[in-house]
């Protein structure tokens, strides 16, 4: 399977502690690389969430984002510590007896430490919640890039379609434009009235054929296909691969184009150029 490296995924959860939002979106990159904005109390999962993106990821910049809500409601319920109270209020009572205080004020002994416990959140039940969501999101963001590269995949297979449909032509219109190309040089021997033997024409002729021969360069572009096919077949992470295809196309269209003799190869060449660009602006988007 193809993989693109552009994709988004989103993924709400709730639970009794509260909110979680993850948000993950990549762009090309040459490498993986990997961005988090987590909030403070779970920055201690980017370690795992990099390994997890690691695991499934070859290429791509990788924007990873929480957004944590707790849920007010669900604070732990207060536990007051009776026994250290009394011993307080007891003191407090003390004290009041030999004169030396007026009485004192009941929150000013609720605020003594320890007296008021607030119970702690579990927060590793929490982030036990937090990476089954990141999971999920994870899945459905690896879903779009298949997706996507999918698309890239019959896009660039059309733009092969169509290489190949200009190979043909090109190969049926050879004979013709040789053929061609021996009348037009006739013809402009015979009015400069210049005469040459037939043994002199046919030399000539030979070395013009060797001259704008592209029979090698249409074989390669043939080859060029089928290894491209294979690739996309193949899939995995084949984007540099792909890329370094490209980079053979041109080549054999630039030399296919420097030997035209016609206006129908240059048209060729030409229309070659440009579905090898746009297979080539594809593929920078593929892993």
């Amino acid at each position: 399977m193809i993989y693109s490296m552009t994709a988004f995924a989103r993924k709400e959860i709730t639970a009794e502690w509260g909110t979680a939002v993850w948000e993950i979106r990549s762009v090309n990159q040459r490498y993986l690389e990997t961005f988090f904005r987590l909030p403070e109390q779970f920055r201690s999962l980017e370690p795992v969430l990099r390994e997890r993106f690691r695991k499934q990821l070859q290429r791509g910049k990788v924007e990873c984002a929480l957004r944590y809500t707790p849920n007010d409601g669900a604070v732990g319920k207060l536990n007051l510590n009776e026994e250290l109270a009394k011993q307080l209020m007891q003191a407090a009572d003390w004290v009041q007896s030999h004169g030396q205080s007026s009485g004192v004020n009941p929150v000013d002994i609720l605020r003594w430490p320890g007296v008021i416990a607030t119970e702690e959140t579990d927060m590793d039940a929490i982030q036990t919640d937090i990476l089954a969501a990141f999971d999920d999101t994870l899945t459905e963001f690896i879903q779009a890039r298949a997706d996507e590269g999918s698309n890239l995949k019959a896009m660039i297979e059309q733009r092969l379609d169509g290489i190949q449909e200009q190979v043909v032509l090109v190969k049926a219109r050879m004979p013709e434009i040789l053929a061609w190309q021996k009348d037009r040089i006739l013809s402009k021997f015979e009015e400069a009235k210049i005469e040459l033997e037939a043994g002199r024409v046919e030399q000539e002729m030979i070395m013009l054929a060797q001259k704008v021969d592209v029979a090698e360069e249409l074989d390669r572009l043939e080859s060029h296909i089928g290894e491209t096919r294979n690739i996309l077949k193949k899939g995995g992470a084949v984007g540099r691969r792909l890329d370094f295809m490209m980079q053979e196309f041109n080549r054999e269209s630039n030399t296919l184009g420097s030997k035209s003799i016609h206006a129908d190869i240059t048209q060729s060449a030409v229309e070659l150029k440009v579905l090898i660009e746009q297979m080539r602006e594809q593929i920078q988007n593929i892993e």
